[in-house]
């Protein structure tokens, strides 16, 4: 196949993906994506790219559009990925939240495009080896993505040999996994701390009621036009406590810093929301 018309058939298919999902992909990242859509390909029956495309062009399927999407924007995770805003929270920020939350004994976290669960489990496995005071307290860790597959998977709480041996110490295995055939299962007691739902962190209002304590949105602002950001994280700032604590990817910053207060602490930054003047 011509190299232009490879060019062309990934420039329509990241167009596809910005239409659903508001991600504006990294040409350089092409490669990365064939992998990934080698899986819808098989399943199709269809033989290359082209043949998905020249279909995508030609037939009105969403069903299918969605797949490429979601295959296309799955984010690369680990437990305890880039551990120091753990250990931040360890450390300072939840001790002074659990102090100021004594009277309500709840606790609300949310890890968005939580992928297939790694982050939201790492949090409640902090709560469960640091904490074990608030085991009477009502802690919801809610992780949510746009793709239902790895939604889906982070539910099961099921992971491989290779994906427990990135970034997860050996002791929280032995300590919070039975081990099942080939894969290793969270036990109940970290399970039941988070829930996992398929949200599309761009239609607005988000689907939440109650106010987070602690945002997780790391590395998911970087796929996304100015615009966009800019209206995530104002429905991200109305959806956290004042005195809630939000973490970023290292790389991103706030759109609109008049809305946010950010602190370097332990080799990383956090951010607080101010109230707009």
């Amino acid at each position: 196949m011509p190299a232009t018309q490879v060019v062309t058939d990934f420039a329509f298919l990241r167009k596809l993906v910005q239409t659903h999902s508001q991600n504006v992909l990294d040409p350089s990242r092409d490669y990365v994506f064939q992998a990934r859509l080698s899986r819808i390909l098989r399943s199709r029956g269809m033989g290359s790219l082209a043949e998905l495309v020249e279909y995508l062009r030609s037939k009105s399927d969403v069903a299918l559009e969605l797949a490429v999407a979601d295959a296309m924007t799955i984010n690369e995770t680990s437990f305890f990925r880039d551990g120091r805003p753990f250990e931040l929270l360890r450390l300072v920020l939840l001790p002074k939240l659990i102090d100021a939350r004594r009277t309500t004994r709840a606790l609300r976290i949310w890890s968005a495009a939580c992928s297939t669960g790694q982050e939201a489990y790492s949090l409640a496995i902090l709560i469960r080896e640091h904490f074990p005071t608030l085991v009477n307290w009502n802690i919801r860790v809610e992780g949510t993505d746009i793709c239902e597959d790895v939604v889906n998977r982070a539910r099961s709480g099921r992971y491989q040999r290779i994906e427990v041996n990135r970034g997860l110490p050996a002791r929280f295995l032995v300590r919070y996994f039975e081990q099942d055939g080939d894969e290793w299962v969270l036990k109940p007691q970290v399970r039941s701390l988070c829930n996992f739902q398929k949200v599309n962190l761009c239609k607005y209002p988000l689907p939440f009621r109650a106010k987070f304590d602690v945002i997780f949105l790391r590395n998911v602002m970087l796929y996304f036009a100015p615009e966009t950001r800019l209206a995530l994280l104002s429905e991200v700032h109305r959806l956290l406590a004042p005195d809630g604590v939000l973490f970023l990817g290292s790389t991103e910053q706030p759109v609109d810093p008049s809305l946010w207060t950010a602190t370097l602490s332990g080799g990383t930054c956090h951010f607080r929301p101010r109230t707009p003047s």
